[in-house]
């Protein structure tokens, strides 16, 4: 087996405007600070083109959507082509009337589409009302294979569930993109889960012996319903590695780009040296394909 080569990944992490063509444009151009400065593979924040629009239950939100070959995919196919790099392109997805997906399109260095992903775990409560925007995804859980390296995707509440973190593992991934919106807690003010979101996602690189990235868009943004309801993103994108150590973190409150150089032979160190994969006992883990266990 041949030794991985080393890759540098960057992500963004900007606040929203409510002006669709100022967040491409604030996309677009850190996408070019990162290619710049070294970026071979570049993953935007979620739904980064808007507002986060779930805040409140509005049909007319659906009017954002788009289909994967839309005019927010259409500019970032585009850029990873003039720039020559992978790029992660995360948007509300158009499927058919009445089915609308949150979803990251994967556009390779040539500008051709690699592949795509649909999150699967939708989440609903104060101010994240995703339920009512986005249907589950219907696909699997696939790994994107570049000569740069093999990757997954999972989005925001993904990133909370160990299953999908360990299915891309054992598909390959020696990384995983984890774009989030993620911020105040509007039912618990005081409570900052920053940290634990980290932490959480940390252990799946662990527990799977391969390198975390996560990108968070950051300020504040108002429901927009005149409530005087709003949601503070808090920034922090990370990458760590497979031992869960911060290799490097952006900023808190604040725009920043994140740029990592990933060492992907230490993916197999280590999963030689721990063997989560060898000790699997799949022959007992029936149960947990149950909803409840009393």
């Amino acid at each position: 087996m041949n030794e991985k080569n080393n890759v540098t990944i960057g992500m963004t992490q900007f606040c929203c405007v409510e002006s669709r063509e100022a967040n491409l444009a604030k996309a677009e151009a850190q996408i070019r600070r990162l290619a710049a400065e070294g970026a071979e593979i570049v993953c935007t924040q979620e739904l980064f083109s808007d507002l986060y629009f779930a805040q409140i239950v509005d049909a007319g939100g659906y009017a954002l959507a788009e289909p994967c070959g839309g005019p927010v995919n259409r500019r970032m196919r585009a850029l990873a082509e003039e720039l020559g790099i992978v790029l992660v392109s995360c948007y509300f997805e158009y499927a058919m009337d009445g089915v609308y997906y949150n979803s990251a399109a994967v556009f390779g260095a040539d500008g051709a589409l690699i592949g795509h992903y649909r999150k699967h775990h939708i989440p609903d409560g104060p101010q994240y009302h995703e339920k009512y925007y986005f249907t589950p995804g219907d696909g699997p859980y696939p790994v994107f294979r570049t000569e740069l390296g093999t990757f997954g995707v999972l989005i925001c509440w993904d990133e909370w569930f160990p299953e999908a973190s360990r299915i891309l593992s054992l598909k390959g991934a020696d990384f995983i993109f984890y774009p989030s919106a993620i911020g105040s807690e509007p039912d618990h003010p005081g409570l900052d889960t920053s940290q634990t979101w980290m932490d959480g996602i940390r252990g799946h690189g662990i527990h799977n012996g391969l390198y975390v990235c996560a990108c968070n868009r950051v300020g504040r943004e108002d429901a927009g319903d005149g409530s005087g309801g709003y949601m503070t993103f808090y920034g922090r994108s990370f990458a760590a590695d497979p031992w869960g150590r911060v290799i490097a973190e952006a900023a808190r409150d604040e725009e920043d780009v994140l740029l990592a150089t990933l060492d992907l032979s230490e993916v197999r160190r280590a999963r030689d040296i721990l063997q989560f994969h060898r000790d699997r006992r799949t022959d007992t883990y029936g149960e947990i394909l149950e909803r409840s266990i009393g």
